[in-house]
């Protein structure tokens, strides 16, 4: 292995251009993973880091996030199965455009660490920002077997959070000292609530005046169990409508399930109360327009729209997993509700319903908890500390 290790990349040692972080996904779309990404490039030092975006398989128009017009995103066209020529054009990008860092994300790009090591890139750098449906408790022995083989092509694992921080040092075996926990952010200004007339911004003719609105931003897929969500607030619809609340259904997000969900909701005749969005640009302003936000995960690391809905000051009913149990305070900031039962996620919502000064109050604390512990600029600093810090180990070893 040391005969190929390079001591680090040409540009960088000369000291005439940043040293350049190449981030590879699988796939570059609407989502918390590459949310994240995309705040990280768009808010590094520009003196400091170049950044390029490599998508094992396809990049959408969510690559339109990122404000640097210097930034090159790159897609490999990787096809289902042994598509070995994409690991080849993987080497010869990485030849050409030379990173400093590599960062993938993930078990699905792991393997990448030794296409990096393979094409000479200096520092590698993996993250665990969640779980997949075929592996929903990290227990699967084929992943966890694939961590394992390609841990030695690593410098540095990163893990969202505590809960996956402590998975891969024991379930996996990672030693402690190669494994740092980062936290994501969230921007806390452009969340922030507002008395402003953002529910007028929502479709007027599934959201009437007065009705009250859970909201839900996610993948539709089954590891994020949006199904749950529908069912308990099809089971609290009605007899919350007897006694006089009238609540609404807002769905952001697509995938897989969304004929399901479609399904569901017109089998009970609730087509007009339900908006399923798809994926959108102006999370923002539909955050601002809820009451409540709701997120029926079967597991999670720490979530982008978690963070996002307490920024905006709303209560949250959470799954009791992973990440969730880090960010929310049962009955201080929120609820968290056991995963895949809907029964008690769709008693949460009818509390939550019926009481609004609760309502009020854990949304308040949920914003206070957001400033205070989970600020996007906290989280630059530390992702900024751990690039330069394994640049200067390479520079070190020069």
């Amino acid at each position: 292995m040391a005969a190929l290790e390079p001591s680090i990349d040409a540009h960088a040692a000369r000291g005439g251009r940043r040293p350049l972080i190449a981030h590879v996904v699988f796939r570059f779309d609407y989502g918390g993973l590459e949310n994240g990404i995309v705040n990280i490039v768009n808010g590094l030092p520009a003196q400091e880091f170049d950044h390029a975006i490599i998508a094992l398989t396809q990049a959408s128009e969510f690559s339109s996030r990122i404000r640097r017009p210097d930034v090159r995103v790159y897609a490999l066209n990787k096809q289902p199965g042994k598509d070995w020529g994409a690991y080849l054009r993987l080497w010869k990008l990485l030849r050409q455009i030379r990173p400093t860092i590599v960062h993938t994300r993930n078990v699905g790009t792991l393997d990448c660490q030794l296409v990096a090591w393979l094409a000479g890139v200096p520092v590698r750098i993996h993250g665990e920002h969640g779980w997949d449906i075929h592996d929903p408790d990290g227990t699967n022995p084929k992943y966890l077997r694939v961590r394992r083989l390609f841990d030695p092509f690593v410098h540095r694992f990163v893990t969202v959070s505590r809960d996956l921080q402590e998975w891969l040092v024991q379930r996996v075996g990672i030693r402690p000292a190669k494994v740092r926990q980062i936290c994501n952010g969230v921007d806390t200004q452009r969340f922030e609530q507002s008395a402003s007339t953002a529910r007028q911004r929502l479709p007027a003719e599934y959201f009437p005046p007065g009705c009250c609105i859970v909201g839900s931003v996610t993948r539709l897929t089954e590891i994020k169990d949006p199904l749950s969500l529908v069912r308990a607030w099809l089971a609290v619809r009605a007899p919350l409508a007897a006694q006089g609340h009238d609540l609404r259904l807002a769905l952001i997000g697509d995938g897989p399930l969304r004929g399901a969900i479609e399904a569901e909701i017109r089998e009970a005749g609730a087509e007009r109360c339900a908006w399923l969005a798809g994926s959108r640009d102006d999370v923002a302003d539909v955050l601002r327009s809820l009451d409540i936000f709701a997120l029926s995960s079967l597991r999670e690391g720490i979530s982008n729209t978690v963070l996002e809905a307490m920024a905006t000051g709303l209560p949250i009913i959470a799954s009791a997993t992973g990440g969730n149990l880090e960010l929310i305070e049962d009955g201080v900031t929120g609820t968290l509700t056991p995963p895949g039962d809907f029964a008690s996620l769709a008693q949460a919502l009818r509390s939550y319903v019926q009481d609004p000064a609760k309502r009020a109050a854990h949304g308040a604390a949920a914003r206070r908890r957001a400033e205070r512990m989970y600020s996007l600029s906290g989280m630059m600093n530390r992702y900024r500390e751990l690039y330069a810090m394994q640049r200067d180990k390479v520079l070190e070893a020069a």
